[in-house]
């Protein structure tokens, strides 16, 4: 059994989404993040980063325990394990891992910025949250002009959509006020998605 100790945000949905997707079966925690759960003593033993999520998984490789954080290194894990939703054609494949690294790596990380200094940061600056907002706007047109041009990022259902979808989920009122029609058609069909929707639910 998959033990997966998550949180009510993008990261803390993403493996949930792919393990839901996969068909596998596994145990949700949801940590309350506002009360600090993520550094109690029980949790800091499976991730002494105190950062969400961790999965825990019993029978990993080689029947071995498997304790694993990221969000994208679980997602790549049980995709490649599964064999599905990785693409085999090398093209297509090439295409996955570059718009995963995308979502990762830019509009992920940009969309939490823009949250962090409209909710935490000690001085507020409208400069800075305009500067992130046109930074994220940036990052959606590009992934609007892909969505163009294919039904999906990889041209096929990949785990690049899967994590992609909580970043639209986060900030849909932007991308719709920006009048993105192709990511918007795109959220549509995956937002329909049954499995994609259970996750969702479970995680609250």
């Amino acid at each position: 059994m998959i033990d997966l100790y998550t949180g009510r945000t993008g990261n803390g949905q993403r493996p949930a989404i792919l393990l839901e997707e996969l068909g596998l079966p596994y145990r949700v925690h949801v940590l309350d993040l506002a009360k600090g759960d993520q550094r109690k003593p029980e949790f800091l033993r499976l991730n002494p980063r105190g950062a969400i999520p961790v999965l825990v998984d019993d029978n990993g490789p080689g029947g071995q325990r498997l304790v694993l954080a990221q969000s994208h290194a679980m997602m790549v894990h049980y995709a490649m394990q599964e064999g599905r939703f990785i693409p085999e054609d090398p093209m297509a494949r090439a295409l996955c891992f570059q718009w995963l690294s995308h979502v990762a790596s830019d509009a992920a990380p940009t969309s939490g910025a823009l949250f962090a200094i409209q909710n935490f940061v000690p001085e507020k600056s409208e400069a800075n949250t305009q500067f992130f907002v046109d930074r994220l706007l940036a990052h959606f047109k590009y992934i609007d002009g892909r969505l163009g041009q294919a039904e999906h990022l990889a041209g096929e259902l990949s785990i690049a959509d899967f994590s992609l979808y909580p970043v639209y989920k986060a900030r849909h009122d932007m991308i719709e006020k920006a009048g993105l029609r192709n990511f918007q058609r795109w959220a549509k069909t995956m937002g329909a998605r049954p499995a994609l929707q259970a996750a969702l639910e479970k995680i609250g």
